[in-house]
């Protein structure tokens, strides 16, 4: 009998449930979520602001599900992201290629670094007026001035995961024979891009808080932006919170479903992150 407890205690744990483990990650991606939720609500519960300025959660749901059920709310979710993904793939199309160039041409680097970094520490809202005056109103300033902001990060984050690989990886690939199409290949490329992807990050971080503000006054006739400068006019709290809402649940949307998904194909299957 003390044989086969010893053999019982020593044979391996069984592995956890898939629906366990399932739920396990669910719990922890939800819980700061709860947390805020409870401050928030203590807060609109307390009496420090006026409701209507400070509404508590059952009224922003409320609002968020009148808003989706009349179609209204998906309708402007959709046309931002319209705008948003347009001016982003542009961003993210120019501004990789431009921290490319940077990163392996010097002459590139001298002409092209001093005016990115001019230009990128300026608010993205301060070009604003510019484009509306040399594109109009509409659609095409917004997403143009989009791709112009959230190139900057992408072209720093590209251009110093270009410098940041390492001379002997490239000589030990040369000395064996590699072309430089199979340097850039399989040296160059997969050594930058946990930068290039930081930079996409940041860039899409940069298109999104541009863009919603380009939509307050491009004069476009939906947008989340829109949706919310509307809402503030006429003091509906709940409707503004519920289009934040809307871009933070894109935004994580897009973490998930594109980014990760993105790092899960290339750079943990490649071994260079867990």
């Amino acid at each position: 009998m003390t044989d086969a407890v010893q053999a019982a205690s020593a044979s391996p744990a069984a592995p956890a449930a898939p629906g366990g483990q399932a739920l396990r990650i669910i719990a922890r991606n939800g819980f700061p979520f709860l947390v805020v939720g409870i401050i928030w609500e203590i807060v609109a519960r307390s009496g420090m602001f006026p409701r209507k300025l400070f509404p508590p959660l059952e009224d922003i749901a409320s609002a968020f599900w009148r808003l989706t059920v009349s179609g209204i709310l998906p309708h402007h979710a959709l046309e931002t992201l319209l705008r948003l993904i347009a001016g982003f793939a542009l961003a993210a199309a120019v501004g990789v290629l431009i921290g490319i160039a940077m990163g392996r041409s010097r002459r590139t680097e001298d002409y092209t670094l001093p005016i990115v970094a001019m230009l990128a520490p300026i608010p993205g809202i301060a070009y604003a007026p510019l484009f509306l005056l040399w594109f109009g109103l509409g659609n095409l300033p917004a997403i143009l001035l989009v791709a112009f902001v959230s190139t900057f990060p992408i072209i720093f984050n590209t251009w110093t995961g270009v410098k940041a690989v390492k001379e002997i990886w490239l000589r030990s690939a040369q000395a064996m024979g590699a072309t430089d199409h199979k340097v850039f290949r399989h040296v160059i490329l997969p050594g930058a891009l946990p930068y290039i992807l930081t930079g996409l990050r940041l860039g899409l971080a940069q298109a999104w808080r541009v863009l919603v503000g380009v939509e307050m006054l491009a004069a476009v006739s939906w947008g989340l932006g829109w949706l919310i400068f509307g809402a503030r006019e006429f003091l509906n709290t709940d409707v503004m919170l519920a289009g934040v809402a809307v871009i933070g649940l894109i935004g994580l949307t897009l973490e998930k479903l594109v980014f990760q998904k993105l790092e899960d194909y290339t750079l943990v299957r490649w071994g260079m992150m867990r």
